[in-house]
């Protein structure tokens, strides 16, 4: 029976041929999953799985979804509504054909650029020393430029004038500039970042006392990851903004003790080396009689630490272990013995 009776350009379509397309679309999709099954199993070296299995995957996942495209193309091909105009544009009859085809270029590029420059390019990269942050600059110019192309011939495909395109972006852009103004501004500022590298993919910057590192640059943002979450920043602020850039930069937890006036500062100083000791970070710390306060002496505890580190933690470990030490040893903190004393007085 027909199935589409109500829609005219549909109507030679019958349920029987709706369910047998499903079918083999779920026959494409179990045979992928299958062989993704059986090479995971089969692959066990590390080479295996971290470079040859994720290109297999990818092909297998380009196959399943170009493989449903073509097989919907290729089984309605006697269908007259495939085929027919839905529009005609320049003696161009653009038809549902046409548009998916156009489609395919688009989503074909997109997924072939990725897949290029996930698993062609670092090879490159590794053999001419490319640092991160300009292989993943070359690999965005890279990705637009081939997506620029991809776009201009998928709308010659449909008909599309692209003279005429252009001059209804820019009758858009005189009325729509004003409330975009800040995306372009970012937009502009992601090209200057990608072209000029004031900062790289990787490199450690302070963002409003957060410190991170730069996981990702965007035309429009900068993707910032640090312990407590991730920071999406406009890339306006680094181009305006004075960043503090930590890269290269000695990472230092620090405690500040004070102890009351008249401790033996010897003695304070060898029990902070003891408690830096109970830390355990492979570091050598600089301990330093820093000032005389009201009433107290103070002292200052650094502590280099590798990149990746918690600094918090070491510096609440490190309290700690002082805290210990000075309990064993009868060291008060001036602190605590001003508190006493206030008590005593009252």
């Amino acid at each position: 029976m027909e199935f589409f009776k109500g829609i005219s350009i549909l109507k030679t379509l019958s349920l029987k041929q709706i369910l047998l397309f499903f079918v083999y679309v779920i026959l494409i999709f179990f045979v992928k999953w299958v062989l993704l099954l059986v090479l995971r199993k089969w692959m066990k070296s590390d080479l295996a799985k971290n470079r040859v299995l994720p290109t297999i995957e990818a092909i297998l996942n380009w196959a399943t979804f170009y493989g449903t495209i073509l097989l919907f193309l290729f089984y309605f091909s006697n269908e007259s509504w495939l085929f027919s105009a839905i529009y005609e544009k320049d003696g161009v009859e653009v038809s549902l054909v046409l548009i998916i085809v156009a489609i395919m270029i688009i989503t074909f590029t997109s997924r072939l650029v990725k897949a290029f420059n996930a698993h062609i390019m670092p090879f490159i990269y590794e053999k001419f020393d490319v640092d991160i942050g300009l292989s993943f600059t070359i690999n965005r110019l890279i990705y637009y430029v081939v997506m620029f192309i991809a776009l201009l011939i998928s709308f010659q495909t449909v008909g599309l004038d692209m003279r005429a395109f252009a001059v209804v972006l820019s009758t858009l852009g005189i009325g729509i500039g004003f409330g975009l103004r800040n995306v372009a501004a970012n937009f502009v500022s992601g090209i200057i970042i990608l072209f000029e590298r004031p900062m790289e993919v990787g490199e450690t910057v302070e963002i409003e006392e957060k410190v991170g590192q730069i996981s990702k640059i965007n035309l429009r943002s900068t993707i910032i990851t640090h312990k407590g979450g991730r920071l999406v920043v406009p890339n306006q602020y680094f181009i305006e903004q004075i960043i503090n850039s930590r890269s290269g930069e000695q990472l230092t937890a620090e405690v500040h003790v004070s102890v009351p006036f008249g401790t033996d500062s010897h003695k304070v100083e060898t029990l902070l080396y003891e408690a830096v000791e109970l830390v355990n970070v492979p570091s050598s710390p600089t301990i330093r009689f820093i000032a005389f306060r009201q009433s107290a002496l103070e002292f200052s505890v650094q502590l280099p630490f590798q990149d990746g580190a918690d600094k918090d933690e070491i510096e609440s470990k490190l309290r700690h272990a002082i805290a210990n030490i000075f309990t064993k040893n009868k060291i008060e903190l001036a602190s605590c013995t001003e508190i006493i004393h206030t008590l005593k007085n009252s």
